[in-house]
């Protein structure tokens, strides 16, 4: 019998809050290096993802700041040692699947069996509920909805995988911006965009914060605020590590996504933290009020030429 606690909500939380996430997989898991990169080689690679996820812990403990770790179980399986810090230090433990895996290229038999077992391989390190989901690479989208009712089905309470944006390696233009019920029982929470003229551009981090500068992220979460909807923001343990090994083997175009400006990374992280208050996904999206969320079952039909 696995012994799975919960971490319990504070009564009240500050105003303005918005989400901090971080998804941990190591350097070389990364979808922009998945074609040079083969996944029977993973073992033989360095890792480097205990040693910056533990710095990520001491910088979010500075901040006294609460987060929400969607951790692979492979990591798990491997460095329990971080996913017990997690849970030791009050954040929130949730999958990011076992092995990342999208979940648009699996069959609904194989996501099954990938989402059940990650959980479980979580909880059992961990020793907590595991609640939340993020797939990889944001690859939840309207050819892969099924993905909700079998998360639900698993025991899941939300997801947080469907991004309405459209680039080369995901997105979904014409999603819900808002967060959802793609099905009963399942609140999916999208990741934050704003609306400039007419477009909708990314506001949630990952390599963007690396990208724009600093004040260019500042302004569209603040942007992203003043609709009264939680912001969500991600980031990777390697993207504070630019002593990271080199791919030199990867396309140009995923070496220069990958590398650029990880030296800012942790600088531009910590001014974050004191310019916007951050909480866990949980404490914030499920306070018992999951049936104010609207029920969107058809968001997955194609999207109005408007959008």
């Amino acid at each position: 019998m696995r012994d799975v606690r919960t971490n319990t909500r504070p009564e009240s939380l500050p105003a303005s809050l918005g989400a901090m996430t971080i998804d941990v997989e190591d350097h070389y898991q990364v979808e922009a290096f998945a074609s040079t990169i083969d996944r029977k080689d993973w073992d033989r690679l360095p890792p480097r993802v205990e040693g910056n996820t533990h710095h990520l812990l001491d910088i979010l403990a500075a901040a006294e700041t609460r987060a929400t770790f969607f951790t692979l179980g492979c990591i798990a399986r491997r460095h329990p040692s971080v996913v017990r810090r997690i849970v030791a230090d009050g954040h929130e433990l949730a999958s990011h699947g076992t092995d990342h895996l999208r979940a648009d290229r699996q069959t609904t038999a194989a996501f099954r069996t990938d989402v059940r077992d990650s959980k479980k391989i979580l909880e059992d390190v961990g020793g907590i509920a595991v609640n939340g989901y993020r797939a990889p690479t944001f690859s939840i989208g309207r050819e892969s909805a099924w993905a909700h009712a079998i998360l639900a089905e698993e025991g899941y309470l939300y997801s947080s995988s469907v991004y309405p944006v459209k680039r080369d390696l995901y997105g979904t233009p014409g999603a819900p911006h808002s967060p959802f019920l793609p099905t009963p029982g399942l609140l999916e929470v999208p990741l934050t965009t704003v609306r400039v003229f007419g477009k909708d551009i990314p506001a949630s981090g990952g390599g963007y914060f690396r990208l724009f500068p600093y004040s260019v992220s500042r302004w569209l979460l603040n942007q992203a605020r003043r609709n009264s909807i939680p912001t969500i923001f991600y980031l990777h343990p390697w993207e504070i590590d630019p002593g990271q090994p080199r791919h030199r083997d990867a396309p140009l175009r995923s070496r220069v996504r990958h590398y650029l400006n990880l030296r800012r990374t942790e600088p531009r992280l910590r001014r974050l933290l004191c310019n916007f208050n951050w909480t866990r996904m949980d404490w914030l999206f499920l306070d018992g009020k999951s049936d104010t969320y609207p029920l969107i079952s058809a968001w997955m039909e194609p999207a109005s030429p408007s959008r």
